[in-house]
């Protein structure tokens, strides 16, 4: 992916915060992994909405009741699969 330069206004105390908390070793770091962590919560938002939109099957229940989550962070887009709006 290109990266290009900008200028951002941002809060400096809040960045060095989120750099000693996340191990970033620079600004362009921290601010590389909260866009990553920023979009991926809206992708598992829409997917969450999408989802919704259906009936519980009686498989997923007894998946939901299964001591083993499976691992939902994936990199399926729900909401296209199921046609759900954009």
């Amino acid at each position: 992916m290109a990266k290009r330069k900008v200028t951002i206004t941002l809060d400096s105390a809040k960045a060095e915060q989120a750099r000693h908390l996340s191990g970033a070793k620079t600004t362009s770091g921290v601010i590389d992994l909260a866009l990553d962590t920023l979009i991926r919560r809206k992708l598992i938002e829409n997917d969450v909405a999408a989802y919704r939109q259906f009936p519980t099957t009686s498989e997923e229940a007894l998946l939901a009741s299964s001591s083993e989550p499976p691992d939902l962070a994936d990199e399926t887009d729900w909401l296209a699969l199921y046609d759900g709006p954009a």
